[in-house]
């Protein structure tokens, strides 16, 4: 596994973690945030990213730019004070440890690369910095690359009149349109698809399946997500936002809600992993999914 200094974007000071697998660009001088991430050999960045808002720093106010980046839920003037400014890095042997200082808000992102495949694990964590308690979760979002179908599992289907107490939880924001046709609400799955024109809609869920995938281009973008049992989680109860518009598509994760003293942090963990080069699936039929899914899905680490 390789690092090593590299531009990205017209930042001169970025990261590239490599192996044979994969490969991570990593900024240095806003964020933190990753910029990149691609299976190799000959893949392509899966993240979208916005090039008018690369290169540049220094902003009085918050700059999406698009990769992956760390926001603290519920979402307020908290959520968005800028991170445009340079992060301190601690370099490890896999990987990188990115910390920077919004208002009273310390965050910290650590991205590890696996050896030997494109298995990336990230540590999101925020510390209250500050005078006074505060409320927050750390929010991790990673925008995806458009045009590709969102899969999100849902929990065994159940039986009556064996299974009476409900299982599943979803969130609905006020411009979420339920008959919106990007939408696929199946047995097994709820997929998404991002297509260009299109209104914003986003979904929360109280999400208990270990992943969620974003398929694209023949290649198969995986995040793993934990669910704390008994943790208090913003939004009604979300672990897992998704939210989509005619740019790009946002997949979301969040830790349970802590009450900060100062000196305090919370966080939470995902991992990633990217399957390149595939044949398309046969059929997007929940049973031809299902099973175009598990040979990848068996490959992937329980966090």
């Amino acid at each position: 596994m390789k690092i090593e200094k590299t531009e990205f974007g017209g930042w001169a000071n970025c990261l590239r973690l490599a192996n044979d697998h994969g490969e991570l660009i990593i900024t240095l001088d806003v964020g933190p945030r990753i910029l990149s991430y691609q299976h190799l050999p000959g893949g392509k960045n899966v993240l979208k990213v916005n090039p008018e808002e690369l290169g540049k720093s220094g902003e009085d106010h918050f700059v999406m730019r698009g990769g992956h980046r760390l926001w603290v839920a519920p979402e307020n003037e908290l959520t968005y004070l800028p991170d445009n400014t340079p992060v301190t890095s601690e370099l490890l042997p896999d990987g990188v440890r990115l910390e920077s200082i919004s208002g009273p808000i310390k965050k910290e992102l650590t991205v590890t690369l696996a050896a030997e495949t494109s298995a990336v694990r990230l540590v999101h964590r925020a510390t209250n910095v500050g005078t006074a308690p505060l409320t927050l979760a750390t929010w991790a979002l990673t925008v995806m690359e458009p045009g590709g179908l969102e899969i999100i599992p849902r929990p065994r289907f159940g039986e009556h009149p064996r299974d009476l107490l409900p299982n599943q939880v979803m969130v609905l924001w006020p411009y979420t349109d339920t008959s919106d046709e990007r939408w696929r609400w199946g047995r097994e799955f709820i997929t998404l698809r991002q297509t260009p024109h299109a209104p914003p809609t986003k979904i929360g869920l109280r999400h208990t399946e270990p992943w969620v995938g974003y398929l694209m281009r023949s290649v198969l973008f995986i995040k793993s997500v934990a669910f704390e049992e008994g943790g208090t989680y913003p939004d009604f109860g979300c672990n897992f936002e998704t939210f989509a518009n005619a740019q790009m598509l946002e997949l979301e994760t969040l830790s349970p809600l802590r009450t900060l003293a100062p000196g305090e942090s919370v966080g939470h963990t995902e991992a990633w992993r990217l399957f390149g080069s595939l044949p398309e699936p046969g059929s997007l039929k929940e049973d031809a999914l299902a099973a175009w899914l598990a040979p990848f899905l068996a490959k992937i680490d329980p966090l």
